[in-house]
């Protein structure tokens, strides 16, 4: 067996089905798409915009910064702008900065915990999605992807919270594909993967492993094969493949509703299924 990430052939299809009946069923004005300037936002973008139009669909743009002023420069907001103008869609600018920074302040946050900080920008960026949502009658649009979702690499209540997720059932490398197929610029499908949480992070750097080789080791524990025949179809040390096991075991947290013990006949996140 060879542990291949593809897309699947219906896959545009279905998504932008799922997109266009959420949407109608829900009864919003249409959907808001958290644009960082890189390759899932860009994807979930286009797939919106081919489901439900593009009058019908809206970019924010939220870099790190205090003003508007202070990103015309930065990689993330020339980017997100270039997308937007690729699809046509209408896009707002607003910097997280003040509110991370406050936040921040009021905590005592030191200023060089780079994974408090960047959760905390994170979840502020959560905290204008949202709102501008609720301002204007639009559902927020998810871009984590199912490399992402399954090793944890998201802040919970962050970039994790969402209305939607189109392409939660698929692999970085399946998203990739899909966004060639999209016509999603060069430059974008070029771009190393990367939250923008602070100068220099990267995806995989923060995973250490690429995307093409963690792609292979998910499939091969969502196939439910043993360890060993993983490492050796992926031909890694069995070290990398139990290392991103255990990843995946500690984050399920993140995966799932908050835990409430059972005392009724249906439990809300147990067996009450809707």
């Amino acid at each position: 067996m060879k542990l291949n990430v593809t897309v699947p052939g219906d896959a545009e299809e279905v998504i932008c089905r799922f997109l266009h009946d959420l949407l109608v069923e829900s009864g919003s004005n249409g959907y808001l798409v958290g644009i960082s300037g890189g390759l899932d936002s860009a994807v979930v973008a286009a797939l919106a915009v081919r489901a439900v139009g593009k009058d019908r669909v809206k970019g924010l743009l939220l870099p790190p910064t205090s003003t508007t002023d202070e990103c015309a420069d930065l990689a993330c907001i020339i980017d997100g702008q270039m997308i937007c103008r690729h699809l046509g869609i209408e896009h707002d600018i607003v910097p997280v900065e003040p509110i991370a920074t406050m936040i921040g302040t009021m905590l005592d946050v030191p200023d060089d915990d780079r994974a408090a900080m960047g959760n905390i920008i994170a979840r502020a960026r959560m905290v204008v999605l949202f709102a501008t949502a609720n301002r204007e009658g639009l559902l927020v649009v998810g871009t984590s992807n199912k490399s992402e979702l399954l090793t944890g690499y998201f802040t919970k209540f962050g970039d994790g919270a969402s209305d939607l997720i189109p392409i939660g059932d698929l692999y970085k490398t399946q998203v990739r594909e899909l966004a060639e197929s999209l016509g999603i610029p060069d430059e974008i499908l070029e771009k190393a993967p990367t939250a923008d949480l602070w100068e220099g992070q990267t995806d995989e750097g923060d995973l250490g492993l690429p995307y093409a080789i963690l792609d292979r080791i998910l499939l091969g524990f969502e196939l439910r094969l043993d360890h060993t025949e993983v490492a050796k179809e992926v031909d890694v040390g069995p070290e990398v493949v139990e290392r991103i096991w255990s990843l995946h075991k500690c984050t399920a947290h993140k995966r799932n509703p908050p835990v409430a013990p059972k005392l009724g006949i249906r439990t809300v996140g147990l067996d009450w299924r809707e």
